[in-house]
């Protein structure tokens, strides 16, 4: 073929390739265009209309591109057909927020997810040698910004000071099973699944000052402790203990005594199949998670329940085997601007997912201005 003439089909194929690449592109930016302004934003509710609103689904996020607002598909991926690298979270348990983030234990990565409100990145934490996690299920920031992590391989709660740094480690290999930590002023609250029990320590010494439930109700069975998985603690002190091997949640008082008990076995609304994280607000409303049913429900102070949110089918954003509840009063102003115009957010919920594409979902409790 006359060398000319194939330069002039090579210079055709090229521009044609660039006009198919401008077409996609212009063809992507018009259908953005349409979409933005067409769609009508809608906003999730929970309960839903007409009842008065107390909750709003706000956003969910299990990557850190879509935390800071974005997808996983650019241009380039859609021409290419090949997908960015991506920070993403893989399996997810406790979280706890603190200092402007949220700390979230994987059980994949054997770390804590650290993710940034202000600098709206992610990043995985992890230690070596005597601090080096395995499977980080709970955890609890002190006020300090100290570390205090439950760690089911370990068998131990593993404590990092404020600079992340290496403190201690409660409890020796085979002693206890670690589920859950909580924290109050002065002490550490560890529910232990192999003794049936929450051990409660000296915060500065890190001694052993009792065990609930307390003489005879360890053996009285509406009193007694079965499976504590998650814990709790309200305005007053008293400890909430989630005990999935009996379907409720165990309340005590801050000397150990036993109070009451929340939800038993069954399906119907204050009932429980798989009773998992609970967290108690400033109002002493206690929220459990069901992660059978993939509710959260919301008790009162004498639990009674209130409500619940997340059930499959009522929203696009099902819940996908919830494993924890956590509460966060300071860091509302990084997510009101999800919130529709005429709600107000009081709190944040955060539910962690274990499944699924929104393993952290943010939820907004308030009410209409």
């Amino acid at each position: 073929m006359n060398k000319s003439i194939q330069k002039t089909l090579d210079n055709l194929q090229l521009t044609g390739l660039r006009v198919v690449i401008a077409a996609a592109a212009l063809g992507l930016i018009a259908g953005c265009a349409t979409s933005n302004q067409t769609a009508k934003k809608t906003y999730e509710f929970f309960p839903p209309p007409p009842d008065e609103p107390h909750l709003q689904f706000l956003t969910a996020f299990h990557t850190e591109k879509e935390f800071r607002g974005g997808n996983d598909r650019s241009f380039m991926s859609y021409v290419t057909g090949q997908k960015p690298a991506t920070k993403e979270i893989s399996k997810p348990y406790g979280v706890a927020a603190s200092g402007k983030k949220f700390y979230i234990c994987d059980t994949d990565y054997g770390g804590l997810i650290v993710v940034d409100l202000q600098t709206r990145e992610m990043h995985l934490k992890g230690w070596d040698g005597e601090g080096r996690l395995r499977v980080p299920l709970n955890l609890a920031v002190d006020t300090d910004g100290a570390l205090y992590v439950a760690d089911s391989g370990r068998d131990q709660v593993v404590i990092f000071d404020k600079n992340q740094d290496y403190v201690a480690a409660l409890g020796k290999v085979g002693e206890m099973k670690p589920r859950d930590v909580a924290l109050s002023r002065d002490r550490i609250y560890v529910a232990d699944i192999q003794n049936h029990c929450v051990h409660v320590y000296d915060k500065a010494t890190r001694t052993n000052l009792f065990d609930i439930p307390r003489g005879s109700d360890g053996t009285n069975v509406a009193r007694r402790l079965f499976m504590p998985t998650n814990l709790a603690l309200d305005s007053q002190g008293r400890l909430y203990v989630s005990d999935t091997g009996a379907f409720r949640v165990q309340v005590y008082d801050a000397d150990g005594n036993h109070l009451r008990h929340v939800g038993g076995m069954g399906d119907s609304t204050g009932q429980f199949a798989r009773v998992k994280g609970v967290a108690v607000d400033r109002e002493n409303r206690l929220y459990a998670v069901d992660a059978l049913s993939q509710v959260v429900q919301i008790f009162d102070e004498q639990g009674r329940p209130l409500t619940w949110f997340g059930e499959p089918g009522a929203t696009r954003e099902i819940q996908n085997l919830p494993a924890k509840v956590a509460l966060d009063y300071d860091d509302v102003g990084y997510f009101q601007s999800y919130a529709a115009p005429d709600f107000k957010v009081e709190y944040l919920v955060i539910v962690i997912n274990q499944m699924g594409t929104h393993k952290v979902s943010i939820y907004g409790f308030g009410h209409k201005k």
